[in-house]
């Protein structure tokens, strides 16, 4: 008995020991030899340095010596076998293989699924460090049949197979990989444990065909690995990873040929594989021959049985058009689904009156052929060619475009009698095998769905170009985005969980999906803008439901195209010629108008724009082309868009002074999270932002990208989110997925109390009919010293509600007016030693940043307190001396006025009833200055002095001198 390729990843040094160990029984002769053939097996040694070995007989039964054949000297480590031989290790020569099975010479193929084959090994396991109470050991890859199935749930899966390889070899295999909400890498180790590189090993999505996969491989000890982690972070089931057809070159020899599987054969000996049945055909494993299937009976190519044929109903044929005939007539024709399994004349249960088969409706009357496609012209056989550049056509006669216009090249389909041809039908099944059979067909005004297969099929409808080009009047820009834009109008109807998918990508085995509808959809439009020449391809898929079976349940729900245009393709037609600015070079050439300018209608003619506007890219004729740019930004260069240089001036509250802002420490790519989230089974995964605040032309963008798969999308703009989860699951620093832009056009700054930005995105999708808005709002927060904090609202914690609408709160000390002279206030010092210093502070709380910068502290020059007081005492004194003086002036005249009174009254004494005289009753002429000369006539200061301090007599006067007329001085008391 022969040993299995699948056998051949055992331990080398297993081997070595059971042949040493049978050598060693031989040798002490410990061994009776009774063995039959059926007992034993035939293996190598390992290779000696010289590159020799021997072959020895290992009992197929553990612990059992006895009888084996003697050890012979075996081929040459080098020795191989071709395809389809193997090694017959008796003779130690190759033979052919049989009819009915194949073989790889060099190689192992694992092409059948029914069980794990040997040597496969699966496990699952947790690589959620937050959740460690989540059992992962029943997360392993499941065959199904045809292929293996990995795991959906949140669990890493790991299957696993281990080779030993005696020359550099390759491994490939297909794989079926259409959701990038799971991580699916494939890596390599050797001996050494050393992986592949860290790029290489994550694979690409598969939208809808099964995609080929190759790696070299290195001699000796090679382990395969498949791994696999899902994160659902959407309500949608999640659709799991397929391999197939495995097959591995390098190994030594083969021992044995491997039987052909169901539904396939092999008719002639020495077969390096297995041909599939074609349809209504069958065979068992190890076929050289297809049986045929009976008549009322059918069976797909690469069956194993065939299957009993249905009754035909309404549900097995569709309508379609017939090409335009020589006279521009066409006819409504019925057609059977292919390829066809139903029996017209099979008896059953169907949905009409007879309770038979139906048959296939009759032709319709012949009508006229609908009119060629804009851009197209009806030939003499009433087909359709497209004009040739430079004119155009509403669909029956090209003209020239006249002087001074150019065309408006793309493709619009409109009318549908016959496949676009660069537009193609093809059916994907539920076993991710491709068709190419056609599931849409034309009916004149749209394309529809007709029935598949199976419910869950995806009918799909592709578009291919070649790529894009801007039309001459139309400026190129950095700041442009929309290089062309993609509309179609399409409508849906259906009973079950229907949905549309629209894709888009560089081919339709990378496309990536841009939007879906689900359920009933009424007739309506969607628009996509292209912004790079990579996007050539557009698909359309339609799958009727999701749950899997074998009866058609809902062959009557469908999908129609009614219209779909695209512009700017490069040798596209046009359907009219739009004015254009000619150059001064020739006078039909066209050139793009200046900076600033629009096209008058009609005309050839640039007029500027007003100031601070921008030109819209997707017209430039009319005034309204001319789009003013929001408040506090301005146009670039190119009057291609808006932009804004970070600063800001804004009137402070109450008309005061006007308050100065500079975003420019903002202007760099930040990037914040929303709060952490986590999906059904407890993975942890945040929402990521980036923004790119303000900035003039040439500025830093915000990147998100798409770091599952090899297709490393990304999407720049003001701001973008994407889908981040924690980096262990990956073993990378940045897992990130699905992005997507929230912003990339510069709306304008506004301010009520604090400034705020608004980045608008006009990009309608199905749930924002408007497009997607992000607003901005900066706080000043002087407190924020290290790192800015942006949060979100506290009520919609993914930074929106409605999906539509975004909400951020920017609060850092950047977000402060510049500091102006208001802002600070002066502290003057005491006098100390004559120096006098002013010191400058904030006004608390600070408001501001930047701007003007404290005054330094100045020193003057100051007169000292005992200066002032010396000089406050001398005064004082002086004002003492002033006032005694002057009241001793004034007492002095109040003792004259006292004399004279007394003297009159001493005179009015003597004569009662009689006036005194002239000389007594009054101040004679002359008396004063005789009283001021007895005065003056005192011997002494001191003797008046003394003459003021007497005292008065007993009866209360004082004594004062008198002169006598004979002027001699008398004493009156």
């Amino acid at each position: 008995m022969s040993v299995s390729d699948k056998e051949l990843g055992r331990d080398s040094t297993l081997l070595y020991i059971l042949s040493m160990h049978f050598i060693f029984c031989l040798l002490t002769h410990f061994c009776v030899c009774f063995f039959l053939q059926s007992d034993y097996h035939f293996e190598y040694t390992d290779c000696d340095v010289l590159g020799s070995r021997w072959r020895v007989a290992v009992p197929n039964k553990p612990d059992t010596c006895t009888g084996l054949p003697d050890p012979v000297k075996g081929t040459q480590c080098t020795f191989s076998c071709s395809e389809g031989e193997f090694l017959d290790m008796r003779s130690q020569e190759c033979q052919k293989c049989s009819g009915g099975t194949y073989s790889l010479g060099t190689g192992v193929a694992f092409d059948e699924w029914d069980s794990m084959p040997a040597g496969f090994i699966s496990h699952g396991m947790n690589m959620n460090i937050a959740d460690i109470y989540t059992n992962c050991s029943n997360s392993t890859w499941i065959p199904k049949g045809d292929y293996i199935a990995s795991n959906i749930d949140e669990c890493t899966s790991t299957l696993s197979y281990a080779v030993s390889l005696k020359k550099a070899g390759t491994v490939s295999f297909e794989y079926f990989y259409p959701d990038n909400t799971i991580f699916f890498e494939f890596y390599v180790q050797n001996d050494q444990c050393e992986s592949t590189d860290s790029e290489g090993r994550w694979m690409r999505t598969s939208e809808k065909d099964w995609t080929p996969h190759n790696l070299k491989l290195n001699r000796g000890n090679n382990v395969l690995y498949w791994r696999t982690t899902s994160f659902a972070l959407v309500g949608s089931a999640v659709k799991p990873v397929l391999l197939r057809n495995i097959a591995i070159s390098g190994v030594a020899y083969t021992s044995e040929c491997f039987h052909c599987k169901p539904g396939t054969y092999s008719a002639k000996p020495g077969s390096a594989h297995c041909t599939p049945c074609p349809a209504d055909s069958y065979s068992n494993k190890g076929a050289t021959v297809c049986q045929q299937c009976e008549v009322d009976k059918y069976a797909e190519a690469g069956s194993g049985s065939c299957k009993r044929r249905p009754a035909c109903t309404t549900s097995d044929y569709f309508y379609t058009h017939t090409p335009c005939d020589s006279k521009g007539q066409t006819q409504l024709m019925y057609k059977w689904i292919e390829p066809k399994i139903c029996s017209e004349i099979v008896e059953g249960t169907v949905d009409n009156s007879t309770g038979g088969a139906v048959k296939l409706p009759a032709s319709g009357q012949m009508e006229t052929c609908p009119p060629c496609n804009p851009g197209f012209s009806v030939t003499n056989t009433s087909g359709c060619e497209p004009c040739p550049h430079g004119s155009y056509s509403n669909g029956t006669a090209c003209a020239e475009c006249p002087v001074g216009t150019e065309p408006v090249v793309g493709f619009e389909y409109k009318w549908w009698n016959k496949m676009p041809d660069n537009m193609r039908s093809s059916v994907y099944s539920r076993d991710n095998s491709y068709s190419g059979l056609k599931r849409w067909e034309v009916a004149g005004e749209y394309i529809y769905t007709t029935q598949g297969d199976l419910d869950s099929d995806y009918m799909m409808l592709s578009l291919t170009v070649p790529g894009y080009r801007l039309p001459h009047s139309v400026a190129k820009d950095d700041e442009r985005s929309e290089l062309s834009r993609i509309s179609f109008v399409f409508e849906t109807q259906c009973t079950a969980d229907c949905t549309l998918y629209f894709m888009a990508g560089y081919s339709e085995r990378t496309n990536d999906m841009v939007e879906h509808w689900s359920g009933t959809t009424r007739k309506q439009s969607y628009s996509y803008l292209v912004k790079s020449n990579s996007t050539v391809s557009f698909t359309w898929g339609f799958q009727r439901t999701q749950a899997y079976s074998e009866v058609r349940q809902y062959s009557s729900d469908f999908a129609k195209m009614y219209t779909v245009q695209i512009t700017n393709v490069v040798g596209g037609v046009a359907s009219q010629c739009r004015h254009c600015a000619l150059g001064s070079g020739s006078a039909s050439e066209c050139v793009p108008c200046p900076p600033a300018h629009y096209m008058v209608n009609g005309t050839g003619v640039c007029k500027s724009c007003p100031p601070n506007t921008f030109i819209r890219a997707d017209q430039t004729v009319g005034e309204a082309a001319c789009i003013h740019c929001g408040p506090n930004t301005h146009s670039n260069k190119a009057h291609s868009a808006c932009v804004s240089d970070c600063r800001l001036d804004l009137q402070s509250t109450g008309g005061g002074e006007v308050l100065q802002y500079d975003f420019t420490p903002l202007a760099n790519i930040t990037s914040f999270q929303s709060s952490p989230r986590f999906t059904s089974k407890g993975l942890r995964y945040y929402h990521q932002f980036r923004v790119g605040l303000c900035g003039e032309e040439g500025r830093e963008v915000a990147v998100c990208v798409d770091n599952v798969t090899e297709s490393r999308k990304e999407v720049r703009g003001y701001a973008c989110q994407s889908t981040v989860v924690p980096s262990e699951v990956r073993g990378q620093s940045v897992v990130s997925s699905q992005p997507f832009t929230i912003g990339d056009t510069l709306i304008g700054k506004r301010s009520s109390f604090t400034p705020w930005c608004i980045p608008l995105k006009y990009e309608t999708t199905q749930a924002c009919k408007k497009g997607r808005t992000t607003t901005i709002r900066l706080r000043c927060d002087p407190t924020v010293a290290g790192k800015d904090q942006i949060t979100l609202p506290s009520k919609c914690s993914e930074g929106t509600c409605d999906g539509c609408s975004f909400h951020f709160l920017w609060r850092s000390l950047y977000a402060c007016p510049l500091c102006t002279e208001s802002h600070y206030r002066e502290i003057v010092s005491a006098c100390i030693q004559g120096i006098q210093r002013t010191t400058y502070v904030w006004q608390q709380p600070l408001q501001c940043t930047g701007g003007v910068s404290l005054p330094a502290q100045t020193v003057s020059a100051c007169v000292t307190l005992d200066f002032w007081l010396k000089v406050g005492v001398s005064t004082g004194t002086v004002a003492a001396i002033l006032l005694i003086s002057i009241s001793c002036y004034f007492w002095k005249r109040t003792r004259k006025l006292e004399y004279k009174y007394s003297k009159l009254m001493m005179t009015a004494g003597d004569k009662e009833c009689e006036l005194p005289a002239a000389d007594s009753c009054a101040i004679m002429e002359g008396e004063d200055a005789e009283d001021d000369l007895i005065y003056l006539t005192k011997k002494s200061f001191f003797t008046k002095i003394k003459s003021f301090s007497r005292e008065r007599s007993s009866d209360g006067f004082d004594s004062v001198p008198l002169k006598s007329s004979s002027g001699l001085e008398m004493e009156m008391s």
